[in-house]
């Protein structure tokens, strides 16, 4: 008998620090929760075989984060603020993997993210798709909670 079945992708929502509106919680995907180290390269003399590889630092992937777009929203105006005015406030990102009752079952707690890229989707007018914006952050790190 299977105890345990892995989580599904699909019922999440994202926090933001700087927005109370429900709207801002929602997003079609979410990617970019990725961690990897650097490593540095050391040969060592009179052993040709091989190279020793130690870890140096971190490094975080952008936070990617797509969804329907919004003409009101705390988060796109925290981004025009930084595109157009220059003016760049971290914030926090929560992002909430729920289980099937709406509950937390795993949370990633993006630190000091910052806006890097806006984009909108193209517009067509031989298709009647829904415009598309995505939103690119960076960060310095982020924590898992179960």
């Amino acid at each position: 008998m299977v105890a345990y079945y892995p989580p599904l992708g699909f019922y999440y929502k994202v926090e933001f620090g700087i927005s109370q509106m429900s709207n801002d919680v929602r997003f079609q995907t979410v990617s970019g929760l990725a961690v990897e180290y650097d490593y540095e390269s050391f040969k060592e003399g009179g052993e040709n075989r091989f190279e020793h590889k130690l870890p140096v630092r971190t490094k975080y992937a952008d936070l990617v984060l797509k969804r329907g777009m919004l003409t009101d929203s705390s988060v796109i105006k925290w981004f025009l603020d930084a595109f157009r005015d220059r003016i760049f406030e971290p914030a926090s990102v929560n992002v909430i993997l729920m289980n099937e009752k709406g509950e937390p079952l795993r949370t990633w707690k993006v630190a000091h993210a910052i806006p890097k890229k806006w984009q909108i989707s193209d517009f067509n007018a031989n298709e009647s798709a829904v415009v598309i914006e995505t939103m690119e952050l960076t960060y310095r790190y982020f924590t898992v909670q179960s």
